[in-house]
């Protein structure tokens, strides 16, 4: 089977864009379907991203996670974002799984994110945060930046934006919750 055989995917949800958003998270594209637990960003429960932020702004790995559940509190993640102005969205608008799985190492971007679109709707936007090395190499692309190592940023002279590259959030990412936490904080807590 070539390329050409495996079906394309749109991304399935709009940016998440708070009215002050100051720093931008971009993956590559959210896993299947079959693997969300809720129709949102970073859906999968096995995916670090949810628990990190719950362990950076409240100090516990499950805060949010809906009370004795396993499932994330959207109302409470929104209410986060908008605080926080953190803004979401993925790299990738229309892809290719050349393996069937969320793996990046499988994910042929067919068409990028439309970037100039969604900075204009950011104005007060001071860094992006990529979650691994292809969204990284993508916004490098987008950008005609170089993509910077895993925890380093470059910036986006034209635009006067600090652009960062971050560990995966992907538990198949080999560093403790706690190390992807201070990653990230580097950046959510200016």
């Amino acid at each position: 089977m070539n390329n050409d055989d495996v079906v394309t995917e749109r991304h399935p949800f709009e940016p998440w864009v708070p009215d002050d958003a100051k720093v931008l998270i971009m993956g590559t594209f959210p896993p299947q379907p079959k693997r969300w637990s809720m129709e949102f960003y970073y859906p999968n429960r096995t995916n670090d991203f949810w628990y990190m932020m719950g362990l950076i702004y409240y100090g516990d790995r499950n805060a949010l996670l809906l009370p004795g559940t396993k499932d994330f509190d959207l109302p409470r993640i929104k209410e986060l974002l908008n605080r926080e102005g953190i803004a979401l969205h993925d790299t990738g608008r229309l892809i290719r799984r050349l393996a069937g799985n969320a793996s990046d190492k499988f994910l042929e971007i067919v068409e990028p994110v439309d970037l100039e679109a969604l900075l204009a709707r950011m104005p007060h936007l001071r860094a992006i945060a990529t979650t691994g090395e292809k969204a990284a190499g993508v916004l490098a692309l987008l950008t005609g930046t170089e993509a910077p190592k895993m925890g380093e940023k470059v910036r986006w002279e034209e635009r006067g934006i600090d652009l960062w590259r971050m560990p995966s959030t992907s538990r198949a990412y080999p560093l403790a919750l706690d190390k992807k936490a201070a990653y990230y904080r580097r950046i959510l807590d200016k």
